[in-house]
């Protein structure tokens, strides 16, 4: 599993991943509840459905210049962001988006694969400490 950087990737990745499915809530929400108040008249619904979509427009921009910056730690291309490149063979889908899995992961399991590298990383900071190979070798010279 590979680990990111520092903390403040980490939580650029949640805030970044909780935008994506908030933005898939108020979306079809907004829509529905526009619909909804013409049918049945309602000017005040009306302008609490147009509200709600400012909101998912203002969401999805903010979305947007985060997810810009939320690189996966092998391959370091935005997995959050949309890309024109070529994904995994073996990357999966939630409802048509490989965007909507990565963040549905991080957010209730804490770790992701990545759809461009099928690699998967956990939501954890790497360990800066010098490390894993030097102390083994030390031990080994040690004998």
């Amino acid at each position: 599993m590979h680990r990111f950087q520092s903390r403040s990737t980490i939580v650029r990745f949640k805030f970044a991943s909780l935008l994506l499915c908030l933005k898939w809530l108020l979306a079809p929400a907004a829509v529905g509840l526009l619909v909804y108040s013409i049918v049945k008249h309602d000017m005040d619904l009306t302008y609490v459905a147009i509200g709600l979509g400012g909101a998912t427009i203002l969401t999805l921009i903010v979305q947007w210049i985060l997810a810009s910056r939320t690189r996966c730690p092998l391959c370091l291309t935005p997995v959050l962001a949309t890309k024109g490149c070529s994904k995994h063979r073996h990357a999966k889908t939630v409802l048509g988006s490989y965007r909507l899995r990565v963040s549905l992961a991080v957010l209730f399991r804490g770790s992701f694969r990545c759809p461009y590298c099928n690699e998967p990383s956990v939501m954890e900071v790497r360990d800066r400490r010098g490390g894993g190979g030097h102390q083994l070798q030390a031990r080994i010279r040690s004998r």
